[in-house]
């Protein structure tokens, strides 16, 4: 029986090259949504800040205006909606929501004076 051995190698790039094409595709799938989870968490937690500032201010009599209503419009002025507001005092706590790649983001914050 002959032994029969082969010395030909074309087209091994192009298994490699499909190779990482498809490692390429499955890191963006990947990595996409996280990245837009990431954002918008970060975007919940500015719009929070901003919604605890208006209902500190509010409650401050800085700004006239009802604290909560405030924190609900600076809310929603961030693409956020307002879950909780607690205003005791000047001190302000908020919690805002928001989707991002159908998963729920949520953020909270306090504003007012400092804790003695």
């Amino acid at each position: 029986m002959a032994r029969v051995t082969v010395h030909d190698e074309r087209g091994a790039a192009s298994v490699l090259a499909v190779a990482l094409v498809a490692a390429t595709l499955i890191a963006t799938g990947i990595l996409t949504p996280l990245c837009a989870a990431y954002s918008a968490r970060q975007t919940a937690a500015g719009a929070a800040d901003a919604a605890a500032l208006a209902a500190a201010d509010t409650a401050s009599g800085l700004v006239p205006g009802i604290p909560c209503e405030a924190a609900h419009r600076a809310a929603e002025l961030n693409g956020t909606s307002l879950v909780d507001c607690d205003v005791t005092g000047l001190v302000a706590l908020v919690r805002v929501s928001t989707t991002a790649v159908g998963i729920p983001i949520t953020a909270s914050a306090r504003a007012g004076p400092p804790q003695l």
